[in-house]
């Protein structure tokens, strides 16, 4: 911990000159970090699909640069009401464009549509304990701050 010029840890919730901070969400945290991960992996996964040329060039780039692009911006909704539902369907989204590429008929798309499909698995399961895990992190931290409220 370290202290303020006030002499007060950072950590408790004061600032300079009585200034109180506000906690952030471990949920809200915890999501946009894997929204904003997830959006690199989209990116990559669309260099990939027009590398093999997996379908039209505008098509690869509208669908998944677009789908990059959401994925980047939508941490920035998360604190407005909707905004954890359109994360979970984004995550829908991801896995719909791994199910797309296995069907590409690409001969040596086998291993990206695989792959892409795996990841965003893989991401799913990251948005669901993201979600569980930073919630339950955050009650905590409410019930242990009703407990003690000096500090």
């Amino acid at each position: 911990m370290t202290s303020s010029p006030s002499g007060t840890s950072a950590a408790s919730g004061s600032g300079e000159a009585g200034q109180t901070w506000k906690r952030r969400s471990a949920r809200h945290t915890f999501a946009s970090t894997v929204l904003v991960l997830e959006a690199l992996v989209v990116t990559f996964a669309t260099l990939g699909a027009y590398g093999l040329r997996a379908a039209p060039a505008a098509v690869v780039w509208s669908v998944g640069g677009g789908l990059a692009l959401v994925t980047m911006l939508l941490p920035a909704t998360l604190r407005r009401p909707g905004g954890y539902l359109a994360g979970t369907v984004v995550q829908g989204l991801v896995l719909a464009g791994g199910v797309v590429l296995l069907a590409a008929p690409v001969d040596a798309g086998g291993f990206l549509a695989g792959t892409t499909l795996a990841v965003g698995a893989i991401f799913a399961a990251l948005w669901v304990v993201a979600l569980r895990l930073g919630g339950r992190i955050d009650r905590e931290k409410a019930e242990w701050d009703a407990a003690h409220p000096d500090g």
